[in-house]
């Protein structure tokens, strides 16, 4: 599967014409990857528990994280995006 198109600024992303907000670039490699798979498990965890509050804070907290939701990336100093990835976001319990 191609990456999908950007806007020009690179702020959001295009799917099917919608615009969404880009994941923020600055985020390490690895931690992308971890909050990815965290949010997965969330996603899992929102479908299993037919949307329960908790499972879609779970997925609110870790797009938040991701850059995603919340301040944008882009209007945030470099040490508040650190802050916002490297802060801990749980994963859903089995």
């Amino acid at each position: 599967m191609p990456d999908p198109e950007h806007t020009p600024d690179g702020h959001h992303i295009v799917i099917n014409g919608r615009r969404w907000r880009a994941t923020d670039p600055l985020i390490p490699d690895e931690r992308r990857s971890e909050l990815q798979s965290i949010l997965m498990a969330w996603r899992r965890d929102v479908k299993r528990t037919h949307g329960a509050p908790e499972s879609r804070a779970g997925v609110q907290a870790t797009k938040v994280a991701l850059g995603e939701r919340g301040t944008p990336w882009w209007e945030q100093t470099e040490d508040e995006r650190r802050e916002r990835w490297e802060t801990p976001v749980a994963r859903p319990e089995d």
